[in-house]
């Protein structure tokens, strides 16, 4: 192997491509709520899941660095080794790696919100950028830095509002110029489901996290609580997943994303059991494509007449 392609594969494993289907599972739902009102340009959605992938790659190299830096990812953290921990990395390629993306993203956002708003509509441009400017900064900032709120137990709020509000919401008002109070119903559940994959990946390091001074909302609740709490996440998923049924009902085939919670449910049983950490590893990936599938099953269930 070439040290070009394998230089390639340390990068591409630092991006953990694995963690996008989660992060475009939003973007999905909100182009789904567009086009079931009969809105779509396909330049708006590949942009959107573009600057998506970037967010979400920048924050996977902020992590490592950050982890890294901090001594947060090391022998006894549980889960795929890190770049920087396995002196794959510098951290001085990490935080290029990090400076580049997000001047990358910067311009991808101008370029996504000129083609959705335009010259014309300038308070829509302005607020939206600021709202990617604050993307870029949630990305980098949940381990990077002394006051990273990954490590003050916030992580989860800001998964909620990134993931779930922004992703759904601010994507579908990017076709639409608008939203609706029933569109907060979708939202919820992606934010809800994406906040249980972090929770996952809490309960599974939170031991590592406890004695690194990473202070998770796992580490502030304890192991038995945090599991309590995974399961109210998936509790108002499901609610909020019946909600967006009841608001959009045609057909039949709009109770298609209720299906999702069949394989959740047996995740719940499962994590509701493991007393080991470890073995919630698997977890992570099911519960994260089953919320890309509940995407795609609302996109299919809420636009079967188009």
């Amino acid at each position: 192997m070439s040290f070009e392609a394998n230089s390639l594969k340390i990068w591409l494993q630092a991006a953990r491509l694995r963690t996008l289907p989660l992060s475009f599972s939003g973007i999905i739902a909100g182009a789904a709520l567009a086009l079931s009102e009969g809105v779509f340009n396909i330049y708006i959605g590949v942009l959107s899941l573009w600057c998506t992938l970037l967010f979400q790659v920048i924050s996977n190299f902020a992590n490592d660095y950050g982890d890294g830096l901090k001594g947060t990812d090391n022998d006894q953290r549980i889960g795929p080794k890190r770049v920087l921990q396995s002196g794959l990395l510098a951290a001085s390629q990490l935080k290029r790696g990090i400076v580049f993306l997000s001047v990358v993203a910067v311009f991808s956002v101008l370029l996504l919100l000129t083609v959705s708003f335009g010259i014309s509509n300038w308070p829509y441009f302005l607020l939206f950028f600021v709202l990617g400017i604050a993307s870029i900064w949630s990305a980098i900032r949940y381990t990077v830095g002394a006051s990273a709120y990954g490590y003050k137990g916030l992580g989860d709020l800001f998964v909620f509002l990134f993931f779930g509000l922004l992703s759904v919401l601010g994507s579908k008002f990017l076709y639409t110029l608008h939203i609706s109070l029933s569109d907060i119903f979708p939202a919820l559940v992606i934010g809800s489901l994406s906040v249980s994959v972090l929770n996952l990946n809490n309960l599974r390091d939170h031991e590592n996290d406890r004695l690194s001074d990473k202070n998770t909302l796992v580490v502030k609740l304890g192991y038995k609580w945090g599991k309590r709490y995974h399961m109210l996440l998936f509790f108002l998923a499901f609610l909020a997943s019946l909600g967006t049924a009841y608001f959009s009902f045609e057909s039949s085939l709009n109770l298609l994303p209720l299906l999702v919670f069949i394989p959740l449910l047996f995740h719940l049983i499962k994590v509701s059991k493991t007393t080991l950490p470890s073995l919630l590893d698997p977890e992570l990936k099911k519960v994260a494509l089953l919320t890309f599938l509940w995407s795609i099953c609302f996109l299919i269930g809420s636009n079967y007449l188009l």
